[in-house]
């Protein structure tokens, strides 16, 4: 079994994704994680509120690393099949937003998550969020990439 702090270790290392929009992620625990995000000029679509894409971009980080976070604590990752979400009100400049998400289903082969994004400060609901995530052994990640690196040696 991966420890979530080696799990977080290694996230943070491989993934730049998040740290592209400033979100900074804290792991707690099997299918347990947080993000936040501090709304910046460079996230905004308007003078006064924020790109429904970051939100977005959040909203999918959020749910899709709650049920990594647990794929990987059971020897496995996973792969998102679908993610929906609404929007309910509009960050502002300034704003520093949260997520959360819980696990409402885990099976051998799927994970299914649902979430929210708020504003810290007020508490402001800004999107609900729910995800399905196919998940598959780590092993075959490992394989597939040594297929790829033996590809890549052929070709030289």
């Amino acid at each position: 079994m991966v420890s979530m702090e080696l799990f977080q270790k290694h996230y943070r290392e491989i993934v730049r994704f998040d740290g592209l929009l400033g979100m900074k992620l804290q792991v707690h625990a099997p299918g347990k994680i947080t993000y936040t995000l501090q709304i910046r000029e460079d996230h905004l679509t308007a003078p006064d509120q924020c790109h429904g894409g970051v939100i977005s971009a959040m909203m999918d980080s959020v749910l899709g690393l709650t049920a990594l976070s647990l794929a990987v604590s059971q020897g496995n990752l996973c792969s998102t099949v679908e993610f929906k979400m609404n929007y309910i009100s509009v960050a502002r400049p300034g704003d520093i937003i949260e997520g959360t998400a819980e696990v409402d289903y885990s099976g051998s082969k799927l994970i299914t998550t649902s979430g929210s994004i708020k504003d810290i400060t007020s508490g402001r609901l800004i999107a609900k969020g729910m995800g399905t995530f196919m998940q598959y052994p780590i092993s075959k990640k490992m394989e597939a990439l040594k297929s790829a690196s033996r590809l890549a040696e052929e070709e030289e």
